[in-house]
């Protein structure tokens, strides 16, 4: 009996530790008690723990403000931007008081059938104006040019061209949106914003906090939370031929909820968000009866090797009245595990629980012997 009772001590001992829920059946094999617990020891020695307060909440608002970059156009140079022409766009030419010299549009056709196309050896081809070089050119250069050769024929050539026709240039924007494509690049500045609004925004299924940007062989991840959330300009892109922004689905974004609450499971994080009070709002609150209202824990993991911590621990005591505003206003994190373990008397019905089977089963095979 004696031994029965040190068992029962150490297996609360080793509960209490850990915080678990005892799961009949669970055991580690080849692992003694005494040197579990040592090692949880260890283990917690490089457990940052916390208590959620109002300094807490302070703290992560001031944190958050710091981490957010001022407003800037660095990357985004529109004000000097130039479209430059390419293979495949078409120009329409004309030229002042000289109808002869422009093709008139017939019937339903477009203006950029009838326009000029810079052809494959990047040149174009004009009255008077041979082989003018359009590609990597601006409109304005083009215009120039035509200009000095036409000014060999016409006096004073008043000359107007245009881009009727953009087929050179092209950006991608794939995953989670609604029209995902191809976009062409224009003369009007195209930004990273900008085509992710011409695809129709963000799916319900979206990663709305980042974006993979990718430009020849280089990626980067924006932060496009930061965005639409702080105004943070620098995350926006002037988009060139060939960038692809892709959007990730939302799949990752969702946070644990353990424990003795009604519906354990995952709660997902949207774009506005996810604190505590709501996470144990959407996994039906806590067990009135078996629950500790003051065991509730939120662990969020951290790098070891550069933090020098495994996780921080927030624990809410969830008994005082203020808790719940503390709730409300306590972010949660994607990947973040809610815990909440049960009342102490909850924990000992559950051990007795699981002990009394295999008491009962010990007494029958006492009495059969006794009996014999």
């Amino acid at each position: 009996m004696a031994l029965s009772c040190k068992t029962l001590v150490a297996s609360l001992t080793l509960l209490t530790m850990t915080g678990c829920t005892i799961i009949p059946g669970s055991h580690f094999e080849g692992i003694e008690s005494g040197k579990q617990i040592d090692n949880l020891e260890k283990e917690l020695e490089k457990v940052n723990i916390q208590i959620i307060d109002s300094s807490l909440i302070n703290e992560q608002k001031l944190s958050q403000a710091k981490n957010i970059k001022p407003s800037s156009l660095d990357g985004i140079d529109a004000s000097n931007y130039e479209y430059r022409l390419g293979v495949g766009d078409v120009l329409t030419i004309g030229v002042w008081d000289h109808p002869e010299l422009t093709i008139p549009a017939a019937v339903q056709r477009t203006a950029e059938f009838d326009g000029f196309r810079v052809q494959a050896d990047g040149t174009i081809t004009y009255a008077y104006a041979p082989n003018i070089q359009a590609a990597g050119k601006t409109v304005q250069q083009v215009h120039a040019e035509l200009v000095k050769r036409l000014s060999r024929v016409i006096e004073d050539p008043q000359v107007d061209i245009k881009v009727v026709g953009f087929r050179s240039q092209k950006a991608y924007v794939t995953g989670e949106v609604t029209k995902p494509g191809v976009y062409p690049v224009t003369e009007t500045p195209l930004t990273l914003i900008d085509a992710l609004n011409q695809a129709g925004g963000l799916t319900a299924a979206a990663d709305w906090r980042t974006v993979t940007f990718t430009r020849g062989d280089k990626t980067e991840i924006i932060k496009l939370d930061d965005f639409y959330a702080h105004g943070d300009i620098s995350q926006n892109r002037l988009l060139q031929h060939g960038d692809i922004v892709h959007v990730n689905r939302n799949d990752l974004q969702k946070v644990f909820v353990l424990g003795d609450v009604k519906r354990a499971g995952t709660v997902g994080v949207n774009r506005y968000g996810l604190n505590l009070a709501q996470a144990l709002s959407d996994a039906g609150g806590l067990n009135e009866n078996t629950a500790d209202a003051n065991g509730v824990f939120v662990l969020r993991k951290r790098n070891l090797e550069t933090d020098g911590v495994i996780a921080d621990v927030y624990q809410l005591h969830a008994k005082n009245v203020a808790a719940l505003v503390l709730a409300e206003q306590f972010e949660l994190q994607p990947h973040d595990i809610v815990y909440v373990t049960s009342a102490p008397l909850a924990r000992w019905n559950r051990v007795i629980s699981l002990l009394l089977p295999s008491i009962s089963t010990v007494d029958a095979v006492n009495d059969v012997a006794n009996t014999n």
